[in-house]
């Protein structure tokens, strides 16, 4: 059914959901699966900073999953885009539509309440700027 999935991911426990969940469909429709993450920074006077400070780590399991995906026979591909504080979804919508994907799998928060108060939430926006289908997977 699917030839393409995009799943955002940000780190956090709903975005691991989201993950699993983008896995399985991708795994059973052998679909290509487009793993994407905004790495979010936010500045001053003193330079520019993730806003994440387990950023380094984040990447690394990320990509430590994309290469299980791999070995494992699921063609994946990543995507990191930088941007500063704010927007990961317009950027995710952006990659599914590059990708001309049948799919944007997400988690139905993310690692950052104040982004979300200020901006909405990633699924939220994604709902209302993509024209994709989008699969908001709660955290167990």
């Amino acid at each position: 059914m699917f030839k393409t999935i995009v799943v955002g991911t940000d780190g956090s426990t709903e975005a691991e959901s989201a993950f699993a969940m983008a896995v399985q469909l991708a795994e059973r429709d052998s679909a290509r699966l487009l793993v994407v993450h905004v790495q979010e920074f936010i500045g001053g006077k003193g330079g520019v900073y993730p806003l994440h400070v387990d950023e380094d780590e984040i990447m690394v399991r990320i990509r430590g999953e994309v290469d299980k995906l791999n070995l494992r026979g699921v063609t994946t591909d990543l995507e990191v885009d930088q941007i500063p504080f704010g927007g990961p979804a317009h950027i995710i919508a952006d990659a599914a539509r590059k990708a001309d994907a049948d799919l944007i799998v997400v988690g139905n928060k993310g690692r950052n309440p104040v982004s979300e108060i200020v901006l909405g939430n990633v699924p939220l926006r994604l709902l209302h700027i993509s024209h994709r289908p989008v699969l908001v997977v709660p955290a167990p």
